[in-house]
């Protein structure tokens, strides 16, 4: 088992890709909360909701953030093979719950999320640190456009899978691996070559259910976080009305008043990965049809032979990320 002690060093220079439902909202608001972070750029691809809303809620919240400066851009807005499913009942219509907020100022980019990710990981070579949030179709694309990804970032995160836990959307199945299979596939199995070719590659961290259901975000936290903000505060609101849906969803769910928030401890995790004990693993996905579709098989006992080509989160601190969070969030201004 391989335990992480370390910062990333000064300011981590940070991508993320966002398919943004409420979780990932939370997420952008921590990433701009933290000081340690050089948000470089924000991509986004289809999976809570159709990446049209995706890109507007993105925009959205980082300008609630006071990061409009950061640039949004589009990426693929269809799985690689399936037909895309998404999750209003999960994070309401348009993704943010009973929240709403105005149009950004700020155009979408120009660029899309593709060549976004590969310009600049080529331009900055062992710098960038990759947090996927979402389905892996936009970073499938880019490493099928430049295979030397995996050797060029700093370092890659993504939230997604279920390793030694049910799934949270079939039975076998996390969500974001369901909705495409075929990118998340192609993804471990590029690593999984990058790593043959070049043992000094990192291998990804794979923060799953195993983890990030232990985070639970509950409404004394929302009170603490509110209190924090202020009566007045756009993002005490926003918040608020985002988290009013999930935590009713959860309810009906999962049996409590409260939100498991996946991709803010995702995030927190790819930043400091104190956070996570992990062991390295070969993991593949099942990208054919029938109740295992999007299924992330881990082989611990090493039946196949084959050399781990993920680190698989399998602990983590939810209390200490949580008043991380509290802290953070309440922090920022609108």
């Amino acid at each position: 088992m391989r335990r992480y002690h370390r910062l990333v060093p000064d300011r981590a220079a940070l991508i993320l890709d966002v398919d943004t439902g409420i979780d990932d909202a939370l997420a952008l608001l921590y990433a701009a909360a933290s000081p340690e972070v050089d948000l470089l750029a924000v991509t986004c691809v289809s999976g809570n909701v159709a990446a049209r809303d995706v890109e507007r809620n993105t925009r959205a919240v980082l300008e609630l953030a006071g990061r409009g400066d950061v640039a949004v851009a589009l990426g693929r807005e269809t799985p690689l093979v399936k037909p895309l499913e998404i999750a209003p009942e999960t994070h309401g219509r348009h993704g943010l719950g009973y929240a709403e907020l105005p149009p950004a100022q700020r155009a979408l980019s120009e660029q899309h999320a593709v060549d976004v990710i590969v310009d600049a990981v080529r331009s900055r070579p062992g710098e960038v640190t990759l947090t996927t949030l979402g389905p892996l179709t936009n970073l499938a694309l880019a490493l099928e456009r430049e295979p030397e990804l995996p050797r060029l970032l700093r370092a890659y995160a993504l939230m997604g899978g279920a390793y030694r836990t049910p799934g949270n959307t079939t039975p076998t199945a996390e969500w974001n691996i369901y909705v495409d299979p075929d990118a998340a596939k192609q993804v471990f199995e590029a690593w999984a070559a990058a790593l043959e070719r070049d043992p000094t590659v990192e291998r990804p961290l794979a923060i799953g259910l195993d983890v990030t259901e232990t985070v639970r975000f509950l409404p004394e936290h929302l009170e603490r976080l509110t209190t924090r903000l202020g009566a007045n505060s756009a993002i005490a609101r926003f918040v608020s009305d985002a988290l009013r849906f999930y935590f009713e969803f959860h309810q009906k769910y999962d049996g409590f008043y409260g939100a498991v928030i996946h991709d803010p401890f995702a995030v927190a995790a790819a930043i400091d990965r104190s956070l996570l004990s992990t062991q390295a693993v070969f993991v593949d996905v099942e990208a054919g049809a029938g109740l295992t579709n999007g299924m992330t098989v881990a082989d611990w006992r090493g039946l196949t032979g084959r050399p781990p080509n993920l680190d698989v989160a399998v602990s983590g601190q939810p209390g200490a990320f949580i008043e991380r969070f509290i802290d953070r969030v309440g922090s920022l201004l609108s």
